[in-house]
């Protein structure tokens, strides 16, 4: 028998197995990638007797690899917060799917297991930029805000490592930084014990800071447009700068772009906090576009699409771009 964890190299990815394995340890094979890297279950060759663990990586992206590895005979978990579409009927899947705008993965994982590792679970929420069902879910663990404002700060970090075009632009493997976390239970022990925090933690903020120097190409009270330079802090930062500007500005939705080496560009989409909704489906009206309403994004938006994108940006969130 085969054991498989396929999951989103993103801080909820990482807390979601790290939650499940320290509850139910297992040697399994990891199969991750960068963020955007979601198609992942085409990767497995799976069959009856074999089992997958599947996290925070959109059912409906990998439709057609699930049914095929269903078909097989292979028993598979599935937890995500991300548009699935249809989900395939099958005795061989166990689903816990929920798009609710304030859940991840790993708060998902969270109430499957009973509150048992919530420490991890909250740490993801602040990742992927849910503050405010964080510190909701925190509230049994009666921390203060120092400790409140580590676990952000560790949340952030390891969704920052997930970003980059290929895994070359990461500090870290997404599999290797899970290794590195698995030891530890506490994540106060791995932010005191383990380097990897403060590597990505610097390299946070010195990105952070050259994308704070860019300026809006256009911008309203309601919309914001982002170009940034294609380089390497640039992918790795886009999404942690779109997430800052998201909770600097929570009336307004932020769109964040760079052009790539093809000339395609990769759009990260971040809906106003204060309505959590559209962005999904705006992405997923473009070529490898998805997500989640409250984030989401486009992988490779053909350039001659960009005034298309930006058109139903406008429409999107109801405001005119730089009008």
């Amino acid at each position: 028998m085969a054991y498989f964890d396929v999951f989103n190299g993103d801080a909820d990815g990482l807390c979601a197995l790290h939650q499940l394995r320290l509850a139910e340890p297992c040697e399994s094979e990891l199969v991750t990638g960068v963020k955007r890297d979601i198609a992942l279950l085409k990767r497995v060759e799976a069959g009856a007797g074999d089992a997958l663990t599947v996290l925070d990586i959109s059912l409906d992206k990998n439709r057609d690899a699930l049914v095929r590895l269903l078909d097989a005979g292979a028993q598979v978990t599935y937890f995500d917060h991300h548009f699935a579409g249809d989900i395939p009927e099958s005795t061989n899947l166990h689903a816990h799917i929920d798009t609710s705008p304030d859940i991840c993965s790993s708060l998902l994982v969270n109430r499957h297991l009973g509150g048992r590792f919530l420490a991890w679970a909250v740490t993801a929420a602040f990742g992927d930029n849910l503050h405010d069902a964080a510190q909701q879910a925190a509230i049994p663990l009666a921390l203060n805000a120092q400790q409140l404002e580590k676990l952000c700060a560790l949340g952030e970090s390891l969704n920052y490592n997930g970003y980059g075009v290929s895994e070359d632009d990461l500090y870290f493997h997404p599999a290797a930084l899970y290794r590195r976390m698995q030891p530890f239970a506490d994540p106060f022990a791995f932010i005191a014990e383990d380097d990897a925090f403060t590597t990505l933690q610097a390299g946070m903020h010195d990105d952070l800071a050259q994308a704070r120097a860019v300026a809006a190409e256009s911008e309203t009270d309601h919309a914001a447009l982002f170009l940034l330079a294609n380089s390497p802090w640039a992918r790795r930062v886009s999404g942690v700068f779109g997430n800052e500007l998201a909770r600097a500005f929570p009336e307004r939705a932020h769109a964040v772009a760079m052009q790539l080496d093809d000339g395609s560009y990769r759009i990260s989409v971040r809906s106003p906090l204060a309505n959590k909704q559209g962005a999904d489906a705006l992405c997923r009206a473009f070529p490898t576009g998805g997500g989640r309403a409250a984030a989401a994004g486009i992988n490779a938006l053909p350039a001659d699409q960009l005034d298309a994108f930006v058109g139903a940006f406008q429409r999107q969130y109801g405001d005119k771009l730089g009008g």
